[in-house]
């Protein structure tokens, strides 16, 4: 039996064969605020289409100004936009891929003025309060649908997908939650559901028969009132009788309480979901939501969950996932993590999205594949994230690279980050990356601390140096007594930690140690406690697949300090530190902010708090997470030796430790050193 055979399958879905059942699903991805858009979104489809994915989903397009996400968000409602639209196309083509248009109508989702919904009320995560709709303008953006649809055939796309999931528009209408209309597209579910079985007809009547159609439907809303799992599979039924030839599974909105794809979601765990909408219709239906490995995408498929696979952020993180599948190197795919560090992190801050562990991704046209013009001998020292990329990149492009790692392994910060609760996809990024060292031929060296005389008498052309950080003791008296430990000690060393502990500093190692010391309830292998963490319907069985969260209690004592007056925790991820701190929340977490350290002695830790009290933490550790100074202890003995010398990572700036910066930097000097 060959290896991932479900995955690599072909299928036939409406008329359109497909190779294999791998689609790279819908994402925003803001190219279109870059330089060269439509340069940068075509070299960025035909990379995947290269990279064999069996079908391509592009961004969302509105199909009116006031659906978009916000207001640089793509729209496709006029005939003049065709043009650029088969630019994208006929790269794909070219590449040998199929791509389809999602069109997408945000709702009362859209960040712009004049947003709309089908009943009144401002979503919790916009800022703009909709107006609603008129039963005229409820037909008009019906036959809105169909005329992008019919734009996307025009302009050579393959087919649609009608965006009914996440909360958006069509999901409004829905939902008794946000539906609220006396009118035939509110009330009963036979009205709520008019609105998207009337778009899948229109859509179908304005591209005709061979065209493909995907309905993304919600499958589970995880919202306090959302759609029973009965009304779902109505909707299922009735979207495949309206005319559609695929439907593809989206889970929660994006107001919900409960995380659907970050890391702290388990693999698959949405799959008795997605199996539910497979088992009320016969055509294919697509799994979604944290899919990051060809195992968890063939255990689906086998298992009879699901006809395809949706790997929107693992085709960030590898295009070439599918092609490394069929020639047999799926331990050389560089699998996505699920941080939302560069992706969702980087839309929801108005930035064009890329990738942690890749990022070539977004940014292609910056990039070449061709071999440095002049092979050189380069030292690295440093094994961590930024060395580790580096070395790959550089010996990718043929140079002869050296790595030297002081420690007996490989992974700096990442670790110590693959041990917190809910980060452990680090192992997938330390696995791919000591593959492809022994794969391209680096040197690797471990336990093994260089110094300047000994690089000097290397031969080394060029020296790199990713040494990272070091942490900062603060000046606090009593700082070196014994119940003082550093972050360092309690996670790469295994220090034993009391029942009573406080934590200085708030930032982003800071809740890392406390979600390290306060227990595993973001064990990513545990799905049912995942659920009775989040408070997610085991049975999949409520109004929207909510039941009562469970209630925990910590058996460690953990204060979490700031300096700084404010919410702790506003360095923390935009779409990841909230399920961070709720989790803290949950397991009673102190986070006291404006206090001041006045010592540390066999009593505790003293200190004055925001309101200028003086009080004592009775604790039995005190864990310093005060930030990080840049290891630079080689450099200037280099350059005193006229050797020329790069710093990256933290030793280049270790103010906030930050991956996406140090992989992005090893990336573009891999890119630029030797020509």
């Amino acid at each position: 039996m060959p290896a991932f055979e479900h995955l690599l399958s072909p299928l036939l879905v409406g008329s359109l064969a497909l190779p294999n059942r791998i689609v790279m699903g819908a994402m925003h991805t803001r190219l279109e605020s870059l330089d060269r858009p439509h340069e940068r979104l075509a070299a960025f489809y035909a990379a995947r289409a290269r990279g064999e994915t069996g079908l391509l989903l592009s961004g969302g397009h509105a199909p009116v100004p006031e659906g978009a996400m916000d207001e640089a968000a793509p729209v496709l409602d006029r005939e003049e936009q065709v043009a650029a639209h088969r630019a994208i196309v006929d790269a794909v083509a070219q590449a040998g891929g199929r791509i389809a248009l999602q069109i997408l109508h945000a709702g009362r989702y859209a960040r712009v003025p004049g947003c709309v919904a089908p009943s009144a009320g401002r979503a919790r995560i916009n800022s703009f309060e909709p107006r609603v709709l008129t039963l005229d303008e409820v037909r008009s953006t019906i036959r809105s649908h169909a005329h992008t649809a019919a734009l996307a055939k025009k302009a050579g796309y393959v087919g649609v997908e009608v965006m009914g999931s996440e909360g958006y528009l069509i999901n409004e209408f829905t939902s008794g939650v946000t539906n609220r209309r006396e009118d035939e597209y509110g009330g009963s579910l036979e009205a709520r559901l008019r609105f998207p079985l009337e778009i899948v007809r229109a859509v179908r009547a304005a591209v005709g028969p061979g065209f493909l159609l995907i309905y993304r439907i919600s499958a589970i809303d995880l919202m306090p009132g959302g759609m029973t799992p009965e009304e779902t599979a109505t909707l299922a039924r009735g979207i495949e009788a309206a005319g559609a030839d695929l439907i593809n599974t989206g889970i929660g909105w994006h107001e919900s309480l409960v995380p659907t794809i970050a890391a702290a979601v388990p693999r698959a765990a949405w799959i008795d979901a997605v199996r539910h909408v497979k088992q009320s219709v016969a055509i294919p239906v697509m799994a979604s939501n944290r899919i990051n490995t060809p195992e968890v995408a063939e255990a689906i498929l086998q298992s009879g969950a699901a006809d395809l696979v949706s790997m929107a952020r693992p085709l960030l993180a590898d295009p070439d996932f599918a092609r490394k599948l069929r020639l047999q190197r799926s331990d050389e795919i560089n699998t996505c993590i699920a941080c939302n560090q560069a992706c969702l992190d980087a839309i929801f801050s108005e930035r064009a999205a890329s990738c942690l562990v890749n990022p070539r991704a977004g940014r292609e046209i910056d990039f070449s594949d061709s071999r440095a013009a002049r092979t050189l001998k380069l030292a690295v020292v440093g094994g961590g994230p930024a060395g580790m990329a580096f070395a790959v990149n550089a010996a990718e492009r043929g140079h002869r690279v050296t790595l030297f790692e002081a420690q007996t392994q490989l992974g700096g910060q990442l670790e110590m980050a693959r041990r917190i609760p809910g980060k452990s996809e680090f192992n997938e990024t330390l696995r791919y990356h000591r593959t492809m060292l022994q794969r391209l031929g680096v040197e690797v060296h471990l336990g093994r601390r260089v110094d300047a005389e000994e690089l000097a008498a290397g031969g080394f052309d060029e020296v790199v140096l990713a040494t990272g950080a070091v942490p900062r003791r603060p000046e606090i008296p009593g700082i070196t007594h014994p119940k003082v430990l550093g972050y360092e000690d309690v996670l790469a060393r295994g220090a034993a930690v009391g029942q009573r502990v406080a934590i200085i500093g708030a930032g982003g190692i800071g809740f890392d140690v406390a979600l390290f010391l306060l227990g595993d309830a973001l064990d990513s292998t545990e799905v049912e406690r995942f659920r009775r963490t989040w408070g997610v319907d085991a049975a999949l069985q409520g109004a929207g697949g909510l039941a009562p969260a469970a209630s925990r209690t910590p058996w460690r004592e953990v204060h979490l300090l700031q300096r700084k007056p404010g919410t702790p925790g506003k360095t923390l991820g935009r779409t990841t530190g909230w399920i961070l701190k709720a989790l803290l929340r949950q397991a009673q977490l102190q986070m006291p902010a404006g206090v001041r350290y006045e010592a540390i002695d066999d009593e505790g830790l003293h200190l004055v708090d925001a309101d200028g009290q003086r009080q004592c933490l009775a604790v039995d550790h005190v864990i310093v997470c005060a930030g990080q100074v840049e290891d630079r202890a080689l450099h200037d003995a280099l350059v005193a030796r006229g050797m020329s010398v790069h710093l990256i990572g933290g030793a280049e700036r270790a103010a906030e430790l930050d991956a996406v910066r140090a992989i992005d930097q090893a990336a573009r000097l891999a890119e630029r050193i030797g020509g």
